[in-house]
């Protein structure tokens, strides 16, 4: 029977037990040891070298589990590491699988679910659950409407003038219609003219709202790119 190298990293004793008393009842784990840090983690899975770690996000930093994953699949890029946490936040779901982790499973997991989780990583056979595939699913929905707000707002762009296109880019680093006038050495009131040509093309009534706009799609370093 093989056996499984294990590493736990929780920052919570409780859950620590916890894990333990769960993976203690299968023959084939060999449990190296438990960890409240990712730093000693880390350290401790360089000369372990697990095949599997459980590993929790928040520790001694917010993000410190995911900061460890990915220092541990830089150098044992082998060992398979499963999130156990109680975060569902898109963000922190999305930050952890691009370290490499194979599985991503709520603290409140039954003992049986962990013990799969952990089988299934060490087969390299870990599912897309339910909830990722949920995450995934709204993240596609996300990247294709801010792809499609970008590619109208280029469009928009490519209409404006050179002159409008340079206010535009003055407006969007906070400098008000005075100082605009001011750096372009003409009258606030073609300034404002000048604005109000570049709300028209838009189809907005704010300046803010353009602002916002060209500063959410970050739309002047996606043109110095193209």
């Amino acid at each position: 029977m093989d056996r499984i190298k294990m590493l736990i990293a929780d920052d919570m004793e409780a859950h620590r037990r916890r894990l333990m008393r769960i993976l203690q009842t299968q023959d084939d784990f060999d449990i190296g040891g438990s960890f409240s840090t990712g730093g000693s983690t880390v350290e401790f899975a360089r000369s372990y070298k697990p095949d599997i770690i459980l590993m929790d996000i928040e520790m001694e930093t917010p993000l410190a589990g995911i900061e460890a994953a990915k220092v541990i699949h830089e150098t044992l890029p082998d060992t398979k590491i499963i999130v156990l946490t109680v975060h569902e936040d898109d963000n922190i779901v999305f930050a952890a699988f691009q370290t490499g982790i194979v599985d991503y499973v709520i603290k409140s997991a039954t003992p049986e679910e962990i013990i799969e989780a952990i089988r299934s990583a060490y087969h390299d056979d870990s599912p897309i659950r339910p909830i990722i595939a949920k995450k995934l699913r709204n993240e596609l929905v996300r990247i294709k409407k801010s792809e499609a707000r970008l590619m109208s707002a280029l469009n928009t762009i490519s209409t404006l003038t050179p002159s409008e296109l340079e206010i535009l880019k003055l407006l969007c680093q906070s400098n008000n219609r005075q100082q605009i006038a001011d750096m372009r050495s003409v009258e606030v009131e073609t300034i404002k003219k000048q604005i109000n040509g570049i709300l028209r093309k838009f189809g907005v009534q704010r300046t803010k709202e353009v602002v916002k706009l060209m500063n959410e799609l970050n739309i002047f370093e996606v043109i110095k790119s193209l």
